[in-house]
């Protein structure tokens, strides 16, 4: 076991108010931890103090594009868990910048402040020789911190779902609005992982013995992508067509919406579909036969069903009121 600086262990988490960022801060400060939120605008990462008791649980800035402010979250600290990641490129926030030279950055500092324990978060799909900016950036990053931090817990989820995820409320808000969901991609495979059992993953390699190296986080079921939108419209009780879209179509909208991302100056964020998300949504994103994964963690991950209808309700025709809306209109027609 690694011996701690502190008589209260403190942990940096960078981007620790994001969506996976959240849990993993929740469950340190539920452990006992003293937790810095390593962020770049800690007066938009307030919220975060409310997960622990007074001063447990604080916002720092930090930008992991730099030297000074990136060391300044680490020192003192004996485990540091790095959640930064971007999906879409915008001003200097960019895929090298961020996951590569960034997430570098982090792991040689922790290494020259004699950090205890580092926990990469990557994704499945990571691949040097990939086509996808995306997946090189998180390839370079995981070998820039195996490098740096030989000891480091590298950790790549599936597709995240959870109350606040960008994937099942993304469609579920279109399927409010539209008749048709167009699909990208709808024969191609997910494992989607429950955030919360990451944030478990990522505290465990922090705070217990567990091997470096390399583990891939899906949950206990496989789905193509028509798939996962069929039981999300199941569960949500709407009747909407899904439309597959041809690769060919797909790489034209995303370059043309790449392009007028950059034509806007700055004014219009590409979030619909970039070229690269294209080439991402072209390759399967399971865990790979031979990886190590929650079993080798000793974590049991959690089933969709489990979890989606807590917060996918909202998007039924009458929201929290489907089910007595139903009654009504059952009494009506008795």
């Amino acid at each position: 076991m690694t011996s701690l600086k502190n008589p209260t262990p403190i942990a940096t988490v960078f981007g620790g108010s994001g969506f996976l960022g959240r849990y993993v801060t929740q469950r340190l400060a539920r452990a006992g931890w003293r937790v810095r939120v390593a962020v770049r605008r800690p007066n938009e990462a307030l919220f975060v103090r409310t997960y622990g008791v007074v001063g447990q649980v604080e916002p720092v800035q930090a930008n992991v594009r730099d030297e000074e402010s990136t060391r300044r979250a680490i020192e003192g600290a004996d485990a540091v868990i790095n959640c930064v990641g971007i999906l879409v490129e915008t001003g200097k926030q960019l895929f090298d910048a961020v996951q590569g030279e960034g997430a570098a950055r982090v792991a040689r500092i922790a290494r020259e402040e004699g950090v205890g324990r580092l926990v990469q978060i990557s994704a499945i799909g990571a691949d040097a020789e990939s086509d996808s900016d995306y997946a090189r950036s998180k390839a370079a990053g995981e070998a820039a911190v195996a490098e740096a931090f030989p000891g480091a817990v590298i950790l790549r989820p599936s597709i995240m779902f959870g109350t606040d995820d960008d994937f099942f409320n993304r469609f579920g808000a279109m399927a409010r609005l539209s008749p048709v969901l167009p699909l990208v991609g709808a024969k191609t495979r997910f494992q989607p992982v429950y955030v919360d059992d990451v944030a478990a993953a990522a505290v465990k390699a922090a705070t217990e013995e567990v091997a470096p190296g390399i583990y891939e986080l899906g949950g206990p079921e496989v789905e193509s992508f028509h798939g996962l939108m069929q039981r999300m419209l199941r569960l949500i009780e709407r009747r909407r067509i899904l439309v597959s879209l041809p690769f060919r179509v797909a790489r034209f909208q995303g370059a043309m919406l790449d392009l007028v991302q950059r034509w806007s100056f700055g004014l219009f964020t590409n979030t619909l579909l970039t070229s690269d998300q294209v080439r991402l949504l072209a390759r399967d994103n399971v865990v790979a036969p031979d990886a190590r994964g929650f079993e080798a963690l000793g974590i049991v991950p959690t089933a969709m069903e489990a979890v989606l209808e807590d917060y996918l309700y909202a998007y039924r025709p009458h929201g929290q009121f489907d089910a007595i809306t139903a009654s009504a209109r059952n009494l009506r027609e008795g």
